[in-house]
């Protein structure tokens, strides 16, 4: 059973830790249109605390404060799409940051198989289940279902940032991941502004 916790903020006096998993829910995948309903952070102990944002909500002092603190780094699964509806919600742009996702790109070049699901079970022979990914987050009381669905999203990510660094310093590339977390950001915020579709890097 996940220990999990509803929260509207996160406590004053909450530490996570330096590394923190952070995952978020939405009405859609269109940051720029779909509202953020639930943002849910780890930090590796077993333990998910589950932020709902309500319509309209734009301001989470404590969440915020945790956003903004270069001494924390934040860890996604494609961070760009968390990083971006973070920072159109409340106008905060997450840094530093790592994202599994790309880590799995860069390292494991052998399968074309990057999602969450995919990662977990080759990497930490664990099964997760992805239902309720596309299910109604902006409920006012979330089911048993997504709350477990939501902190599975969150729980291990800090194992696999452990695995995919093992890749990444055996095949000479973790130097070429960090650039790619470090320009991370500045491609959310790219995505909100309207370059979401385009590269940049064409001729």
């Amino acid at each position: 059973m996940t220990n999990f916790t509803y929260r509207k903020d996160l406590p004053d006096d909450l530490d996570l830790g330096k590394i923190v998993a952070i995952d978020c829910e939405s009405m859609g995948l269109n940051p720029g249109r779909d509202r953020l309903c639930v943002v849910q952070l780890s930090s590796g102990d077993g333990n998910t605390h589950i932020v709902q944002i309500e319509k309209d909500q734009k301001k989470a002092q404590n969440l915020a404060r945790l956003l903004e603190n270069k001494n924390i780094l934040k860890l996604f699964h494609f961070g760009r799409y968390d990083i971006a509806i973070l920072y159109s919600t409340f106008g905060l742009l997450a840094s530093p940051v790592y994202c599994t996702k790309i880590a799995s790109k860069i390292a494991r070049t052998y399968t074309d198989r990057h999602g969450l699901k995919n990662l977990v079970t080759e990497l930490l022979d664990i099964e997760i289940s992805k239902q309720q990914q596309s299910s109604d987050w902006g409920a006012k009381t979330l089911s048993q279902d997504q709350i477990e669905y939501a902190a599975a999203d969150v729980l291990y990510l800090h194992r696999l940032r452990e695995k995919l660094d093992e890749m990444l310093e055996r095949e000479n590339r973790i130097n070429l991941a960090r650039e790619c977390f470090n320009f991370l950001p500045f491609r959310a915020v790219l995505d909100i502004k309207g370059w979401d579709g385009i590269d940049i890097f064409e001729h």
